[in-house]
């Protein structure tokens, strides 16, 4: 089919007034206003890209369908890219042009209720299937427009699906689990796409099915296999600047609603202070995840977060060493997502530090300084310790 043709026909469907004007039968019948007529054989393809052109992702949704898939990137240039979990790759056969990629923008913010224009360049949403939206065009950036999508996991990976395909390692595994059962609160750390939301969800999803989840999410991701899970999500301003709910107002709003374990699904502003709170007022077993290139960072990562929200240095060291008790650490190695171990948080000299317990390498587990620590704190709940030997 002619791509003239093809245009006419996306415009007559642009103008339906029928908001499911994307079916087998609307097509049709655009193409018999245009004197063609297609078998079904035919017509079915047709549709499905009219459909993704006009109400889902364009060019894009291929990609999106690929259940690794994880991120989805298009450069001002055009050039497509794609990580499945082994890094960033090109797309060889998929190009953007630039017009293109400009009012795919605009079309997926409107999607989200976000407005993204010359006065208003950037856009931070959610879609309605769950993707997250980034894009940016121009002044911010030159040549057309940048698109990001975060697409969240369809499934969440169980530890035992993790352990086989070596994320976790079995001797790893069991102190998580010790520590999910002991109610220790914890954080899982790791830079950007490391994988510490997979890797809390699958946590999550060992917690005792009798208790309650509060998750907190600034963009709801996680999904952990349990019967008992209330989540939260915050909402942005409006075009006109009200209607925001933040997640401080989340957390506290979890609070009042009978949580067992409050989890804040990434922490990375004022919300920390709320979080803290709640860890040192009874609220035993919270988690969530931080941005921090090491388990070492974490505490300055958590000093700034704290500063940010005007709380003195030592008060956050001190709510930090009263509240937390273990710090997971997931990195992106050349094989893939790992665990690389348990640290705990030492509160000494009026600062808060962070000591490896159990730390892997490669196929290879040791115990560092913290390691009869961790098992003091598990001892303390009542629950069999592993084996440190």
């Amino acid at each position: 089919m002619s791509a003239p043709l093809v245009d006419r026909v996306r415009v007559r469907l642009v103008e339906s007034t029928d908001a499911s004007a994307i079916r087998a039968s609307a097509v049709a019948q655009a193409l018999r206003d245009e004197g063609v007529v297609l078998s079904a054989d035919d017509l079915l393809p047709l549709v499905g890209a009219l459909h993704d052109e006009l109400r889902g992702l364009g060019p894009l949704q291929s990609l999106v369908r690929d259940p690794e898939t994880t991120d989805v990137l298009v450069n001002a240039a055009g050039d497509v890219w794609i990580d499945r979990g082994r890094g960033l790759e090109r797309v060889a056969d998929v190009v953007v042009a630039p017009a293109d990629a400009v009012r795919l923008a605009q079309r997926l913010a409107a999607r989200a209720g976000r407005r993204l224009d010359e006065a208003s360049p950037f856009v931070d949403a959610r879609l309605p299937e769950g993707a997250r939206l980034h894009a940016v065009l121009a002044p911010i950036c030159t040549g057309g427009a940048v698109i990001s999508l975060r697409i969240p996991r369809r499934t969440t990976f169980t530890v035992a699906e993790l352990i086989d395909t070596g994320t976790i390692h079995p001797r790893v595994a069991v102190w998580i689990d010790a520590l999910v059962r002991a109610r220790l609160s914890f954080l899982v750390t790791g830079a950007t796409g490391s994988g510490k939301t997979t890797i809390l969800g699958s946590i999550l999803s060992q917690v005792p099915h009798d208790e309650r989840l509060l998750i907190v999410e600034d963009s709801a991701e996680l999904r952990p296999e349990h019967p008992h899970v209330v989540s939260l999500e915050a909402r942005p301003p409006n075009l006109e600047g009200a209607g925001q709910v933040t997640l401080r107002d989340l957390v506290r709003q979890a609070l009042r609603m009978r949580p067992d374990r409050v989890v804040v699904g990434e922490v990375r502003g004022p919300e920390v202070i709320d979080l803290l709170a709640a860890l040192n007022t009874g609220h035993e077993g919270g988690c969530g995840t931080v941005h921090a290139n090491s388990p070492a960072d974490l505490p300055a990562r958590l000093e700034a977060l704290g500063l940010m929200a005007g709380l003195p240095r030592d008060a956050v060291h001190a709510l930090a060493a009263a509240g937390l008790d273990a710090v997971i650490h997931v990195a992106r190695t050349a094989t893939g997502r790992r665990v690389t171990g348990i640290h705990v948080l030492r509160h000494s000299r009026r600062f808060v530090t962070a000591e490896p317990a159990v730390i892997r390498f490669g196929d290879d587990v040791t115990f560092g300084s913290g390691v009869d620590e961790l098992a003091s704190r598990i001892r303390a709940r009542g629950v069999e310790v592993p084996d440190a030997g």
